[in-house]
């Protein structure tokens, strides 16, 4: 089973189609963000349009498995962030529902596309091959743009939740945390113990 899944995953034809889908998803997401992001300051416009960019990460990862190349840095952040902020737009979107007693079409397609973000994210990382440094600078963007977002007030906007700011930043917080070590857990650990059993074997 698990060779026919990783079969699939790396089929050329799927590769094309998924490098489509997250192009285009990451585009409109890019465009999702423009009334935000025509009111924000300079400083601050990379660390806002915080799914996008995700997808765009892996986006780029998936452009290199075409090339027949890697990038391990970028491998990093994909799967952090697109894990995270996966997750991160699910909860916001059910939690905007209980708000406001419905969950509209749009905040289904948010729910849908952003669940996706997250499978994809685990679905790949056995083909990964960061260490432990690409993996450093990845939880340094990630809680960096968690400082951002709560500190200087950049997170993504959700009007019907503002009360519940600083709740949703402690939140993104540990979210990031949980996403950094099954980062490391899915790739790093897990190769590394997989090294070691083939030397005791030996």
């Amino acid at each position: 089973m698990k060779e026919l899944l990783y079969a699939w995953l790396t089929n050329r034809t799927f590769l094309i189609i998924l490098f489509t889908v997250n192009l285009l998803g990451t585009l409109y997401g890019y465009y999702w963000y423009e009334y935000q992001l025509m009111n924000t300051e300079p400083i601050f416009l990379l660390f806002v349009p915080d799914s996008p960019t995700a997808s765009l990460f892996f986006t780029v990862v998936i452009g290199f498995f075409l090339l027949g190349k890697r990038c391990k840095i970028m491998e990093a952040l994909a799967l952090v962030t697109l894990f995270k902020y996966g997750i991160w737009a699910v909860v916001m979107n059910i939690l905007t529902g209980q708000v406001t007693g419905t969950i509209s079409l749009q905040a289904w397609m948010l729910i849908f596309s952003h669940g996706a973000m997250a499978l994809q994210g685990i679905l790949y990382a056995p083909f990964y091959r960061f260490s432990w440094w690409h993996l450093a600078l990845a939880a340094i963007w990630t809680l960096h743009n968690d400082v951002i977002d709560y500190v200087f007030g950049q997170y993504p906007v959700y009007s019907s939740l503002d009360q519940f700011v600083m709740e949703i930043g402690y939140f993104t917080f540990w979210l990031s945390i949980a996403s950094i070590g099954l980062a490391y857990w899915l790739v790093i650990y897990k190769k590394s113990a997989k090294r070691n059993l083939m030397n005791y074997s030996s």
